[in-house]
């Protein structure tokens, strides 16, 4: 016997337009129908009206996030992974990319191979690889005894391990063999991401013309040279951009890796083509103190991962946070702000089923309240809170 489609009404939040009442008509683990609340009853004479919930926003997508709860994304145990995504798909972001750090070649393709499993069963929306192909002047808070320049080789191994769920890849687009593994993975539909660079602003805006291969910025302003009105350098290459529609910048939209101030501005530069992102470790849900980030340790003070030099290293908030600092901190339009942490990532990433609410979508549904506070999370179909 086939379940009953289920109904959640509220204010409908989609990529292309809202709906002040309306409702989600769920079958299985997709969505049936989207329609305003008065068609629905039309369609649904017989049907129990059901009550207003709240806003519904399309599942949150993270394509930048290492872990969480204690728990992180570059491991070889599946169920630490597992763990991670539980964390984050209940509190709203129901896709997440895991991300691993640069490490050893042994361990990234033992990470990347244990991450296939989890991705392959739908846990997680695919793999991140933040490195190794990245600058040693700027590598933050990677490891940089393991960064080196563009292997075509190792790059094969890698993707091998993934089988099809490696996803993004970062790299700094100024180092020797840059070229050939960014074809490389541009022909194995992988995301290239580019930074933790050193690249002037000619050399980066090269890497992101269309032809140039990459199509998207790792967490913008961050492990690169600062915005400059005489060496506009990454940030500004980054900005044209996006302006122009050839890339998405990644934004760390959780107060402490960016100011509202920048924030605003590179909405307002670039306002469809921003993709909010945690960067999230395995502090984030979790107290004050000590952590790892890779084989580095980590002191979080006030929700803030730092190196013992000081530098910033990974983030602490969900998702939700992070746009909810983006729309009452940075003031960006609340319509622009949810496709940040929606369908703009997951286009960035290649996630087709996966960052609005449209018909035979994946049934992810986030609901919340005037204030952006959660009160419930559906994901593929089935509640989670």
């Amino acid at each position: 016997m086939t379940a009953a489609p289920r109904a959640v009404r509220g204010r409908v939040m989609r990529a292309d337009r809202q709906l002040d009442d309306g409702v989600v008509t769920i079958e299985g683990e997709r969505i049936a129908c989207v329609a305003a609340f008065a068609e629905w009853v039309g369609r649904h004479p017989d049907s129990p009206v059901p009550e207003h919930a709240g806003t519904i926003l399309p599942g949150l997508v993270d394509i930048h996030n290492h872990g969480g709860h204690g728990h992180g994304f570059d491991t070889v145990d599946p169920d630490r992974a597992r763990a991670a995504a539980r964390y984050h798909a209940a509190h709203g972001t129901t896709t997440v990319l895991a991300g691993i750090l640069t490490a050893p070649a042994e361990e990234m393709i033992a990470q990347i191979a244990s991450l296939r499993e989890v991705a392959a069963e739908g846990t997680i929306g695919g793999i991140y690889a933040e490195g190794p192909y990245l600058s040693g002047v700027r590598c933050g808070a990677q490891d940089p005894r393991y960064v080196r320049d563009p292997d075509p080789d190792l790059t094969e191994r890698l993707l091998d391990a993934g089988g099809g769920h490696l996803r993004v890849m970062t790299l700094a687009p100024e180092l020797p063999g840059y070229g050939a593994v960014a074809q490389q993975l541009s022909d194995a539909a992988v995301t290239i991401a580019l930074g933790h660079t050193d690249a002037d602003y000619s050399r980066f805006l090269d890497a992101l013309r269309p032809a140039g291969a990459a199509g998207l910025v790792t967490h913008l302003a961050n492990a690169m040279p600062a915005l400059h009105h005489r060496a506009p350098g990454p940030v500004a290459a980054a900005l044209v951009a996006a302006a122009r529609g050839s890339a998405v910048v990644e934004l760390i939209g959780d107060g402490a890796h960016v100011d509202a101030g920048f924030a605003a501005l590179v909405f307002a530069a670039a306002p469809g083509a921003v993709a909010l992102v945690t960067d999230a470790m395995r502090a984030a849900g979790m107290p004050d103190g000590h952590y790892r980030l890779g084989p580095r340790e980590v002191r979080v003070t006030a929700g803030i991962a730092r190196l013992p030099d000081g530098a910033l290293a990974g983030g602490t908030a969900t998702l939700l946070e992070c746009l909810r600092w983006t729309v009452y901190s940075a003031h960006v339009p609340l319509p622009i702000a949810v496709a940040a942490a929606t369908a703009v990532p997951a286009r960035a990433a290649g996630l087709t089923e996966v960052g609005d609410l449209r018909t035979g979508m994946y049934a992810d549904l986030v609901i919340v309240d005037d204030n952006l506070r959660l009160r419930g999370v559906l994901r593929h179909g089935q509640w989670l809170t």
